[in-house]
């Protein structure tokens, strides 16, 4: 409410330019409209996190700085309709209207990824994610956080643009020992043998800060490379998901390319060190893109498409996933030439 600041059932109605709602009185919504928003030079903020105990909102700004604050049944239908009323602000830009809907599912990280901000700005006292008590099943922790709002709070700061993005990230964090499931729900999900199945967007599955979340990460991978490896021209570079070669887990790294000699080199975005973790020659190796209808033989996981695969001259296939036909085949054509 504008007056009272108290939260009114009502009948939302979207129109084309316009958000109506409706009274409702005996289980039944008024013929008449309570009220109307004019989507004419809105900004809509979803999720919005302005409410610590109401993760479930979408704030609309008007032309004339009124703010309203929608609350949702569930981040199910906020999404919804949180993309429905961003479709209708823009249905004059068709252009923006389709870039919309390809970002809901879209898979374009940052083109600069430190987890190490990322979790220095969750550990913020005013912007950072709430840490809240919570008891489940007869335990008591402290300090925790839902999957469902790390996701909300990784989108709410432009670390990602979608959920699927975020969930990534979440993943991400989590296997890099940044934070820690807690609790049956969130445990259980990493008995998956697949990465992207063990982080849940749940609001009942807990995560904590893991107790070494501020350490130095060593290199685990302790890999050595010739200088003359990565004395090559660099001819194309950008963030790749890669499939892990033993626990068949996928991967967001980071892929240089390089000519004279002729390697493709990967490097985890978690590490500050400017180091591959992992590289080939091409000089021998196949290249193709993979068909999307279906799952090949030798992937596991979940594979959003847009695959590619590269076969050694030693016989190690490494399958890569980007994140549109279009990238993939910009890819392919620059690595065929060097192989």
């Amino acid at each position: 409410g504008h007056i009272v600041r108290n939260w009114k059932v009502r009948w939302f109605v979207l129109l084309q330019d316009k958000l109506l709602y409706y009274k409702i009185e005996g289980g039944k919504k008024e013929p008449s409209p309570k009220g109307r928003i004019l989507l004419d030079g809105c900004t809509i903020t979803c999720p919005c996190l302005e409410y610590e105990n109401r993760p479930l909102l979408i704030k609309l700004t008007t032309k004339n700085n009124t703010d309203y604050f929608l609350e949702c049944c569930s981040r199910e239908e906020r999404d919804s309709w949180a993309l429905d009323i961003t479709g209708a602000i823009h249905a004059g830009h068709p252009v923006q209207v389709q870039e919309l809907h390809r970002m809901k599912n879209s898979f374009k990280l940052l083109e600069s990824i430190s987890l190490h901000h990322i979790v220095e700005r969750m550990c913020d006292s005013s912007t950072g994610i709430k840490l809240t008590r919570n008891l489940q099943q007869g335990n008591r922790y402290k300090e925790t956080f839902t999957g469902s709002a790390l996701v909300d709070w990784l989108i709410s700061n432009s670390f990602a643009v979608s959920r699927f993005e975020a969930v990534t990230l979440a993943s991400m964090l989590m296997e890099e020992n940044f934070i820690k499931p807690v609790g049956t729900r969130s445990t259980e999900a990493t008995r998956y043998s697949d990465l992207s199945e063990q982080f849940l967007d749940d609001s009942t599955a807990l995560y904590m800060f893991a107790e070494s979340s501020t350490r130095n990460i060593s290199s685990k991978e302790g890999l050595q490379f010739n200088i003359s490896e990565l004395s090559g021209t660099i001819v194309k570079q950008g963030f790749l998901v890669k499939q892990g070669h033993k626990r068949k887990n996928w991967k967001v790294r980071r892929f240089v390319l390089r000519a004279d000699p002729a390697f493709l080199h990967y490097y985890d975005p978690t590490k500050e060190e400017n180091r591959p973790v992992g590289g080939f020659s091409l000089r021998g190796c196949l290249v193709s893109a993979l068909e999307d209808n279906g799952v090949p033989a030798g992937v596991k996981g979940n594979v959003q498409g847009n695959l590619f695969k590269i076969i050694t001259k030693n016989d190690i296939h490494y399958y890569i996933q980007a994140s549109s036909k279009a990238e993939r085949a910009q890819w392919i054509e620059a690595i065929k030439p060097l192989t």
